[in-house]
This record gives structure tokens, sequence and C-alpha cells, in this order.
């Protein structure tokens, strides 16, 4: 396993954008789309095939606050690169006859590469979502709440006890929050 690990460690590791995420995901798909007619003859397995595998990468690659994106761009992307792959009759209607049926006979690739990237895309906001609330509990807990602040005990927030000064007062674990994220 440790060779497998060191070769996806060796991969490219970009940060995409929503737009990026998009635009990588469909320019692969057309690519792939066109490759497949020129090369093998227009095989919607491989199609699929290579689609799961734009898909994980695309969920990967896109950036911690676009994770909703990839579920979304992924559906668009597959139905983008389809009409070089799909069989049709000729004129605008035979190419939109055929790009219908075309998903859907091949939903399964569809709902698959689906799949795949909201899973990735969940697991990865779940993750940064517990790495920022256990960075919280350690700011916490490395502060410490003895005598000389207050402002860290628990239920002494600001305005609390009646030996505080009106006005606006400053509430150090909630700067240390904001600043940690």
């Amino acid at each position: 396993m440790a060779p497998v690990v060191r070769a996806v460690r060796r991969m490219p590791n970009p940060r995409l954008t929503r737009l990026g995420g998009g635009l990588f995901c469909g320019a692969a798909m057309v690519t792939v789309g066109c490759l497949d007619r020129l090369l093998l003859g227009a095989s919607m397995t491989v199609y699929g095939v290579v689609f799961l595998l734009v898909s994980a990468l695309t969920a990967v690659w896109v950036g911690r606050g676009d994770l909703v994106t990839p579920p979304v761009v992924v559906p668009i992307a597959f139905a983008v690169g389809l009409p070089p792959v799909i069989e049709s009759d000729g004129g605008l209607a035979g190419h939109l006859v055929g790009l219908g049926t075309a998903l859907a006979t091949q939903a399964g690739w569809l709902y698959g590469g689906t799949l795949v990237a909201g899973v990735i895309a969940t697991d990865r906001k779940i993750r940064l979502m517990n790495r920022r609330g256990s960075l919280r509990g350690s700011l916490r807990g490395s502060l410490g709440s003895g005598p000389g602040c207050p402002g860290l005990q628990p239920g002494a927030g600001p305005g609390t006890g009646a030996d505080r000064p009106a006005g606006p007062t400053f509430d150090p674990q909630r700067r240390l929050a904001r600043d940690a994220v």
C-alpha cells in the first residue's frame, strides 16, 4: 500500500475555484468525447469510466470554499461532452434526440459520477468542519481559564457581571476564534 500512497502524494494538488472546476470538468469531458470518437469509435463505456475519474478529480481539486460545486458541474460536464460520442441521424433534431436518448440510457454513469463527486466533496467538508471545531477546542484548552482570564471562564461572556463597565467590551475568546478561521 505504501507505493500507492506515495504515487498519490506525487500527483498535482491544484485548488480550483468554482469556475475553474467547471471549466476543467467540461473541457476534460469534451476532450474525452472527441478522443473517444476518434480513437475508439464512440464507446460509451470508456466515456463513462473516464467520467467517473474526472468527477473524482474535480471533487478532490476544487478549493475548500467551493465544495458545493462538484456535484452541480459534473452532470453538466457529462452532457456537454456527450455530443461527439452519440449516434444521431443528422440535423439539429436528430442530434437532440440522440442526446436525450444517450442521457436516458447512460444515466447510470451520470448518477455514478455525480454520486462520486458528492461523496468526496461531502467527506472533505465534514473533515474541514471537524478540523475547525478541534482547532477552536484546542485554542480554548491551551489558553486556560484562570483568574486572570475572566473572559474565558464559562458563563463569563461580555456584559455579564455587575463589576464590568458599560459600553463596548473586548472578548478574547471570540477574537481568537475569529482569527483562527
